[in-house]
């Protein structure tokens, strides 16, 4: 397994969960969980760690609905990583829970978070310029489903990058998935 920078993961899975919800793109049915509403909802449960809450939802939700769509063998998407991956990924997030104030921000800036999924990743600073530039020449598949990454892939914060910026190849209602096949 190549490094990974899994603050930047937690990252790019929220900016395209929150834009996918109901309330936005409407490619996973949640609707404002990662909003102010659901911000105020969780936070009568979980007064210290409602964003963390209201993340778990929603990733898993849109983890779910992703594979619903499109899960095809030896490849990984943003939301389906490797076993070991996603291990690694929530012993993080166990940590992260513990440093609320550190994250505070960002959840802040993802609750309002409108537009399309390049718009959001920029604006939150999870992806660059070149980055963005790259993800660009991404194309949907010719049945609409998914955006295959070209080539094999190493699982790196590239490829990683690639697959949330994918995302923008859907439409309102009609997400298209994009995938990775990965190195042996």
């Amino acid at each position: 397994m190549h490094a990974i920078d899994f603050d930047r993961l937690f990252r790019l899975r929220l900016v395209v969960a929150r834009l996918g919800e109901m309330d936005r793109l409407g490619w996973w049915n949640t609707r404002g969980v990662l909003g102010p509403l659901g911000r105020t909802l969780y936070e009568r449960s979980f007064p210290r760690t409602a964003p963390f809450a209201q993340a778990r939802v929603a990733l898993a939700v849109a983890r779910a609905r992703t594979r619903e769509l499109w899960n095809p063998p030896a490849c990984a998407t943003l939301f389906s990583l490797p076993p070991e991956v996603e291990e690694v990924f929530e012993d993080h997030l166990q940590d992260w829970m513990d440093q609320p104030d550190r994250w505070a921000p960002f959840f802040a800036a993802l609750t309002g978070l409108q537009g399309d999924v390049l718009h959001g990743l920029r604006s939150l600073e999870v992806l660059g310029e070149a980055e963005l530039a790259r993800a660009r020449h991404l194309k949907r598949s010719v049945d609409g489903r998914a955006v295959p990454l070209p080539g094999v892939c190493a699982l790196d914060d590239e490829t990683l990058g690639l697959l949330a910026a994918g995302f923008f190849r859907g439409e309102r209602e009609a997400p298209a998935i994009p995938y990775a096949r990965l190195e042996g």
